[in-house]
């Protein structure tokens, strides 16, 4: 684990194989189950971070990702109980004061900004037709450009502006209040909001390969800078 200095610690959690994942379909915004796999690797997330206390947590509107969430928080030994919050109805949960019996319920917020790229037309197409179909090149584009969206759908740089601005305005404000934060979501809406935090470019963002269901840690100093990072798994 990394330490914690003022501001508080972020914890970024891709959530476990879903069922496309293991067919090799687009998935996207298409709301799929985790696979038994998955649930596993959701399960060994949540034992990596069992003894890792949360203030707040974020999550996507997809259920794969939820369902990675509530597996991770099954296993934490500071979770209690937690009540979810939707972005759309969010005043129905603040606009009371809290009272004594909810100081120890983690929220969890939900919303899709944070849920994957939106993969339009391909959406639910096994990815090796899709090559078959429109050709290698074309569909590696569409997967691996950082600003050629596919038919219908968000490039990566579409999906980031809908990321990165709900980071700056929910997230970051939650670490400068000293406020540790759990975010589990997916491969793309994580990969942008990494390519913000570690200030990297577009080609090195598209190069990046970011694992289901492994954690990624960071802490960071009073101007919100990286100073530590770390990657768990079942070998730390």
């Amino acid at each position: 684990m990394i330490g914690k200095g003022k501001m508080g610690n972020l914890t970024l959690l891709r959530h476990g194989e879903s069922i496309w994942n293991l067919q090799n379909r687009f998935t996207g915004w298409v709301d799929v189950s985790l696979s038994q796999r998955g649930m596993a690797e959701a399960q060994q997330a949540g034992k990596l971070l069992a003894d890792k206390r949360f203030d707040i947590t974020f999550t996507s509107t997809l259920l794969r990702a939820q369902d990675s969430l509530y597996e991770v928080l099954k296993q934490n030994r500071f979770c209690d109980h937690y009540v979810r919050v939707h972005e759309q109805s969010s005043e129905w949960y603040e606009h009371f004061k809290p009272g004594e019996g909810d100081a120890s319920e983690l929220k969890i917020y939900v919303s899709e900004k944070l849920n994957e790229r939106y993969y339009g037309d391909l959406q639910g197409l096994n990815k090796d037709w899709a090559k078959q179909h429109y050709g290698d090149e074309q569909v590696h584009l569409w997967r691996r450009s950082y600003d050629i969206a596919p038919p219908q759908g968000e490039s990566l740089k579409m999906t980031a502006a809908r990321t990165i601005p709900y980071y700056r305005e929910h997230i970051i404000p939650s670490l400068q209040r000293g406020e540790d934060v759990l975010v589990v979501a997916h491969g793309n809406s994580l990969r942008s909001i990494i390519m913000y935090i570690e200030r990297m470019t577009p080609q090195q963002i598209i190069d990046y390969e970011l694992p289901t269901g492994v954690p990624h840690m960071y802490a960071f100093n009073e101007q919100a800078q990286i100073i530590d990072k770390c990657v768990l798994s079942a070998n730390n």
